[in-house]
């Protein structure tokens, strides 16, 4: 390269040249900012999400009232007792006694309340082999998992002296233990084994502890940065476990990439013989610029998740707006300065057996060079397998089902409170879970009122949506009450899902609702199920149009080429179609479910589409910026487009490829637990952003564009009004005449 100037403008560029200059300045401002945050955001507490009141529709109604009346509803726990071999029937002495010994251990713990009998509740089944004993736990129900571990002994104890009979416990109390016991450590081990996988993957990648280690450094002060202010905000909007977990994935993604592509450029640089300084330069220009694109554009997909009016999600959309954020911010401004501050040292702890990997003489990988002069050579070809594979692949997401596991597809058969779920559910149809109706009225014991609700009983069960005991609690100061119907269907959701329609559109009605003055929203599990999945279903328009039509904004404005813009769009969406294709083939009908450790449940779970469509829309525009912002770079600086997308492909495909692979290995970590729901999760994330960085970039990118030629840079003379947000700070960084630009700065080459 001949003597000349870079010059320097931009965003990134001098945030980048400023850090450099103030090293210490910038590392302590960045230290500082993840303290403060940290700390204020310790002294505030995090408020989280309200469970049930973060549900929409008739659930919240009901919660709220609930709520207003002061009402603390107590955990509910059932003791199942059956038959083995139907030989002992309800009526019998043997079976009385059972009854009694379980009411007499579970009262003697002093841990519960309201201890009811069947034969008094007529919890019997119709076969006689069966009957339940209800009672409450005493104090919160929100903290009943850790009280009721002297309950589940007695009713253990009782079983040892009765080896006839099944005599199993289970309820809201025992399940929050059971699975806290099980589970509850699970997504801890895999948040922690996170970090040391990413970390061993960048030892392999840069074969230096010290370059491995910065961005792992920089990922995890970003999220603990994010955790303090996820305190700060959840005082404004509640926060949540999930959305901390989230957050967790999506920061050390997206931290570890920033700073994998800013420092792969800065090493790039430095080999090609630049000195450290303008190496740190051309790397603040280029890929700091990348990197602010596709932060903005990453923050703008999960701010999809705000627009769904569910609690959970807006959560989640917000933690990982906020970490993605943070992330970007501290790549163009604390890592130049650490890259100055360590200049050579970055090269510390070099590992011994691990070589660089193999490049061709221009510093380009071999194997992506390979690939592309396949590609390049026949560009139609290309394209109609590549996409025609990817096609085959989204086909069965044609036939995807979504809906709420059930506890037995959740969990399978490996925790034995789930066979106990079964037993109830087969002997006592929806009475494990059945729908609540929350009766407010002006004087809850008025004559017409008390009308209502026996006609409400009994209707309930003449349409057929339940087969009964529908039981009725009255809370008199209050004037409110409490009617449970456990639905026909039970486990079966489609089933109990046209049972409380009948309670909604038809029982109630013509019962209560001919009262003045009485509400009476129906909730519980199924309905809770329900209303979640019809606000889900009316949130998809609009999110999917929001992230689409302002990603495809960003990329228009970010590379002035309407041609960038509808192609970036066009691939994400075949990206995400293939992870949903994957997920309905797996999970759905099995098909090489065991190979995951998976099983075939007949389902999706609800909230996982949209979910994956935002992360995964966000997290594929990191590998798509990057890329294209390095053959627009090589294209403005003189080369074909045909040259430039070989350049721009092979010279990224090893920090894409390794950005991928720490991304794949920490979302496979989440599909190794327990619950099909987080397998569901770490499997549709980790196939996609794979079909993402291999065959999307590495093919079918550079096959569409070497098709387009010239039109890849297309721009409609009406929209070139729009701002320019380029500011051609790739073409600057490499080659620029000596003239000098007052808004830039001049460094020589």
């Amino acid at each position: 390269m001949g003597n000349g100037e870079i010059r320097v403008r931009g965003l990134a560029a001098r945030a980048g040249g400023w850090s450099a200059r103030h090293r210490w300045a910038a590392v302590g401002i960045w230290v500082l900012f993840v303290v403060l945050a940290m700390g204020l955001g310790s002294a505030a507490g995090r408020v989280d999400v309200d469970q049930s009141e973060g549900l929409p529709g008739e659930t919240h109604t009901a919660a709220q009232i609930i709520k207003d009346a002061g009402i603390e509803e107590p955990a509910s726990e059932t003791v199942l007792i059956q038959s083995k071999d139907g030989g002992v029937k309800a009526t019998d002495a043997e079976f009385r006694a059972a009854v009694t010994a379980v009411m007499d251990a579970v009262g003697a713990t002093g841990e519960v309340t309201d201890v009811t009998s069947p034969y008094d509740t007529d919890t019997i089944s119709k076969d006689g082999r069966s009957a339940l004993v209800q009672f409450d736990i005493r104090g919160e129900s929100d903290t009943a998992g850790e009280r009721v571990e002297p309950v589940l002994n007695a009713v253990e104890d009782v079983q040892k002296d009765h080896g006839s009979l099944r005599i199993e416990e289970i309820g809201g109390a025992s399940m929050m233990k059971t699975f806290d016991d099980a589970f509850g450590d699970d997504f801890q081990k895999a948040e922690y084994s996170a970090v040391p996988v990413a970390l061993g993957i960048l030892l392999i990648a840069f074969g230096a502890l010290v370059a491995a280690l910065l961005p792992v450094l920089l990922a995890v002060t970003a999220i603990m940065a994010t955790m303090g202010l996820m305190g700060l905000v959840s005082h404004v909007m509640p926060m949540s476990e999930t959305a901390n977990s989230v957050m967790l994935l999506v920061g050390l993604a997206v931290g570890v990439d920033y700073c994998l592509f800013y420092l792969r450029r800065e090493r790039e640089e430095r080999e090609a013989g630049r000195d450290p300084q303008t190496a740190l330069r051309v790397a603040a220009a280029t890929s700091g610029r990348a990197i602010v694109v596709s932060g903005v554009t990453v923050c703008v997909a999960m701010a999809g998740m705000l627009f769904t009016g569910l609690a959970e999600f807006e959560a989640m959309g917000l933690a990982s707006l906020m970490v993605v954020a943070v992330a970007m911010v501290g790549s163009v401004t604390v890592l130049p300065a650490l890259l100055s501050l360590l200049g050579e040292r970055v090269e510390k702890g070099r590992i011994p057996f691990l070589r660089r990997r193999k490049r061709n003489g221009n510093g380009d990988s071999r194997f992506w060079t390979a690939v592309l002069k396949g590609v390049l050579a026949r560009p139609v070809l290309s394209v109609v397998v590549a996409a025609g594979a990817l096609l085959a692949i989204a086909a069965p997401a044609v036939g995807m089902k979504t809906q709420n596991l059930t506890l037995d597809q959740e969990f399978g058969d490996s925790l034995p409170i789930v066979q106990t779920y079964n037993r109830v559910n087969d002997a006592f149809p929806g009475g494990s879970e059945p729908a609540e109706v929350v009766v407010k009225a002006d004087n809850i014991n008025a004559p017409e009122v008390q009308s209502a609700l026996a006609d409400f009983r009994e209707r309930a069960i003449s349409s057929g949506a339940s087969r009964g005991p529908v039981e009725i609690k009255l809370h008199d100061e209050q004037n409110i009450a409490f009617v449970y119907v456990p639905l026909v269907g039970g486990s079966d959701l489609d089933k109990a899902g046209a049972s409380l329609d009948k309670l909604r559109d038809d029982v109630r009605p013509a019962t209560l609702g001919k009262v003045d003055g009485v509400e009476a929203p129906i909730t519980g599990q199924v309905a809770g199920s329900k209303d979640f999945n019809d606000q889900l279903a009316g949130a998809v328009v609009p999110v999917f149009a929001f992230v689409v039509v302002f990603a495809f904004a960003l990329m228009l404005l970010s590379f002035r080429s309407l041609t960038i813009a509808i192609t970036s769009i066009v691939l994400n969406l075949l990206s995400v179609g293939a992870a949903y294709g994957i997920l309905v083939a797996v999970f759905q009908h099995g098909w090489g479910a065991s190979l995951v450790g998976a099983e075939g449940v007949g389902a999706i779970i609800t909230w996982l589409p949209l979910f994956l469509f935002v992360i995964l829309f966000g997290l594929s525009m990191d590998y798509h910026v990057f890329v294209v912002s390095r053959i627009r770079e090589a294209r403005l600086r003189g080369r074909t487009t045909k040259d430039a997308i070989q350049h721009g492909v092979v010279t990224t495909a090893g920090v894409v490829t390794s950005a991928a692979v720490i991304m794949v290995a920490v979302f496979a970590i989440f599909g190794t637990l327990s619950m099909q729901s987080m397998k569901q999760m770490g499997v549709g994330l980790a196939a996609a952003v794979l079909i993402d960085a291999t065959i999307i970039r590495g093919v079918l990118l550079p096959a569409v564009m070497a098709l387009l030629g010239e039109r890849n840079w297309y721009l409609p003379k009406w929209l070139h009004r729009l701002p320019d947000l380029t500011h051609d700070e790739a073409a600057d960084a490499v080659v620029a005449p000596a003239a000098r630009d007052d808004e830039g700065e001049r460094v020589k080459v």
